[in-house]
């Protein structure tokens, strides 16, 4: 552990692309397969490593940006815990399958977390840019609604999503419908049938 620095002191970019990268890649982290684990003071986004011979810098967790980070975990376990698709089947093929992995063109990845009948559809941009207009395929015609969005102003984003979409019958991804959306910057969003 020693000389690998904190989560958050990895993140390239400014103070804001390093905050919106780590909640990203904490988004990225509840919603694939697998179990989930935060190591000393990743909860809040600490910027140093943790040090055996201190406490953790807890002064920092009320901070805006921090503050972000540690409610974003907290709503991730919340959803995580409330959506049986993101949990139930991690070990079980038929519990993810991808949407899109080679959107390398945009720097998005998308799949979908399943259980039974239940899904969620994950869209992370790994970009500083919103990509506005994007479609992805969806398993069911309907209304989709954003459980979570990781660009939130709650977590210290810059607001941009979509609340609920409508499918449309277009094909796209291998699926025969599909709903059209915005995606944050350096962001994911977990979106449910409504």
């Amino acid at each position: 552990m020693h000389g690998k620095r904190s989560l958050l002191d990895k993140m390239p970019g400014d103070d804001w692309q390093r905050f919106a990268n780590l909640r990203l890649l904490l988004t990225y982290q509840w919603t694939y397969p697998g179990k989930k684990l935060l190591f000393m003071g990743g909860e809040f986004g600490q910027p140093r490593e943790w040090n055996h011979h201190g406490s953790l810098p807890w002064h920092l967790a009320d901070e805006p940006r921090n503050a972000g980070v540690r409610a974003l975990v907290r709503d991730l376990n919340r959803v995580y815990r409330g959506l049986p698709a993101l949990h139930r089947r991690d070990h079980d093929a038929d519990g993810f399958a991808w949407l899109s992995w080679q959107d390398d063109a945009n720097s998005v990845l998308s799949y979908i977390r399943r259980d039974g009948d239940d899904h969620a559809v994950v869209l992370l941009n790994f970009t500083p840019v919103p990509r506005h207009g994007y479609r992805a395929g969806v398993p069911v015609a309907g209304r989709y609604r954003e459980v979570l969005n990781s660009d939130s102003q709650y977590y210290g984003g810059s607001n941009v999503g979509n609340a609920v979409v409508d499918t449309e019958s277009v094909p796209c991804m291998g699926h025969a419908h599909s709903i059209v959306v915005s995606l944050p910057p350096l962001a994911g969003l977990i979106l449910v049938p409504a």
